[in-house]
């Protein structure tokens, strides 16, 4: 997204162009890394970058420790994974639910089939969430997730549009998709104390989808 692609030169990134496909990408951050010396790392199948994103978790569950439920959107699934793994070592019974739009559910799909699935279609608002899972997240999702919740477009957007009006957050649709994921099923958590990370602020302002 271009609202992406401008911040990342405002704080002074290296932008290199390539085709918009994950064997484009990969093979274009390889060559870069050979040529330069420097440690390709995997956004979200990276074992230290998964490590690193359950310390959110962790976090959360240091300051509520009897947390019923955690959820969180799922894209590479980088995020879930290590929360996934903070609620098993550090929560009570502590279950992880993940977020998906029905428009990008390679994680449902993969959490169901056994084995990990491509998109069918990633024409979603949830930019952040059209990766698919990899080879290190897919195993802890299937171990130690609990469920994956899809939700529609419209859901996501109405999930957006309240916590920008009523908790004052500025979040983008694919932050939003966890709580969208928790209101759909809302009644099957009534009662329960629940945590939910918002995990991202990308947003073009001057085209919110509400």
């Amino acid at each position: 997204p271009e609202v992406k692609k401008v911040a990342v030169g405002q704080y002074g990134g290296n932008i290199v162009e390539c085709d918009p496909t994950i064997e484009s990408r990969t093979a274009t951050a390889n060559k870069i890394a050979h040529e330069t010396g420097a440690t390709f790392i995997h956004p979200s199948n990276d074992m230290n970058v998964i490590i690193g994103q359950g310390t959110a978790a962790m976090e959360l569950l240091e300051d509520y420790p009897k947390l019923d439920f955690i959820f969180t959107p799922i894209g590479g699934g980088g995020l879930i994974a290590g929360t996934a793994l903070s609620a098993n070592y550090f929560g009570d019974n502590c279950k992880v639910i993940g977020g998906e739009p029905f428009e990008a559910d390679d994680a449902y799909r993969s959490f169901h089939s056994g084995k990990i699935e491509s998109n069918y279609t990633t024409n979603t608002i949830a930019d952040g969430l059209k990766t698919v899972l990899g080879d290190n997240t897919f195993p802890i999702i299937q171990k130690y997730v609990h469920d994956i919740i899809r939700v529609t477009e419209d859901e996501i957007v109405s999930a957006m549009r309240l916590i920008w009006e009523r908790l004052k957050i500025i979040v983008e649709p694919s932050s939003a998709v966890a709580f969208a994921a928790m209101i759909r099923e809302k009644e099957n958590y009534q009662g329960k104390s629940i945590g939910i990370i918002i995990s991202g602020g990308n947003v073009d302002l001057n085209n919110l989808p509400f």
